[in-house]
């Protein structure tokens, strides 16, 4: 998505009009973006701890260029973690960061010997360990025309509550079809459809203008995130069914209408984990319990 975003200011001009330092330099923030979303993977660092992900980022983040993806990768495959330990992957991924002028790497070639030329496969086939890129402004031009305008808005102000904009517009695609003056027969209001005791809690005064339904919405959001741990579907099933229906129930409630929405938002976006600050409020304190529940589910 990113590299999508750092070329939308250039989309206009000709194609022959974009220099090739201009795709080049979109290319490295991207790469340098997954490197950094990797080592939070890897570590557990705001998201949960997946090492076998970490690895799948790092390798596109190789892909594109990026000498500490490269070597954060030949690290995992010198010491077999999150992927099968092989030195030879390693070697070569050492050198290839140390071409690029990566000190470390260049220290490790002493440990692993000159590089056969052998790379993991998932340097070659991108498509296969990388999502597609969300289409956002292809998704927003289907809409009709008066909701165009309130998916712009939503998509702008999810990163500064740090959602990806298209979970944001998943939740309020479902919860409203985008419309500020929906009403539900729960006195759910607006675009992310608050009832009044959560539009209460995250101080929006006034429910039916868009931007502060929209920043109650995402606040709350950004809340359930933090409090299930980036977990997407528990997430969801907080937003539509709240918090202690989740708990209670030890993982997504056994509502139809719950488990339906739950279903589309995971269909929408992809992937079952999100990104979470963990400074917003401290975990359930039945997220153990509500993992081996969930886990119980997917084996079942």
């Amino acid at each position: 998505m990113l590299v999508g975003v750092c070329l939308a200011g250039v989309g206009t001009a000709p194609v022959g009009a974009v220099s090739s330092d201009v795709v080049a330099a979109a290319f490295a923030q991207q790469a340098r973006y997954l490197a950094e979303e990797a080592l939070g993977y890897e570590h557990g660092e705001g998201v949960p701890r997946d090492q076998v992900y970490a690895a799948r980022l790092y390798c596109e983040s190789a892909r594109l260029g990026d000498a500490e993806g490269m070597y954060a990768l030949g690290w995992m495959y010198a010491n077999g973690r999150g992927v099968e330990r092989n030195d030879a992957y390693a070697s070569t991924l050492f050198a290839m960061a140390a071409k690029l002028g990566h000190a470390h790497a260049e220290r490790m070639l002493r440990f692993t010997g000159e590089a056969a030329g052998d790379v993991p496969s998932c340097l070659h086939t991108p498509a296969e360990i990388m999502p597609p890129r969300w289409p956002g402004e292809a998704l927003v031009a289907r809409l009709p025309a008066e909701r165009q305008e309130v998916a712009r808005l939503l998509i702008t102000l999810a990163p500064s509550y740090g959602i990806q904009p298209q979970l944001a517009l998943a939740i309020a695609l479902t919860e409203s079809a985008l419309n500020p003056q929906a009403l539900s027969p729960k006195n759910a209001m607006g675009v992310m459809q608050l009832i009044p005791e959560t539009a209460a809690r995250f101080k929006v005064t006034k429910p039916y203008d868009p931007e502060q339904n929209i920043r109650g919405g995402l606040a709350y959001l950004r809340w359930l995130l933090a409090y299930f741990e980036g977990d997407v579907a528990l997430a969801a099933a907080g937003y539509n069914a709240g918090e202690g229906a989740v708990d209670r129930f030890r993982g997504v409630p056994p509502y139809r209408e719950t488990q339906a929405y739950v279903e589309r938002i995971l269909r929408h976006v992809g992937q079952g984990r999100h990104p979470y600050d963990s400074r917003v409020v401290a975990p359930s304190p039945r997220l153990k319990t509500l993992r081996l529940a969930s886990q119980e589910d997917h084996d079942s």
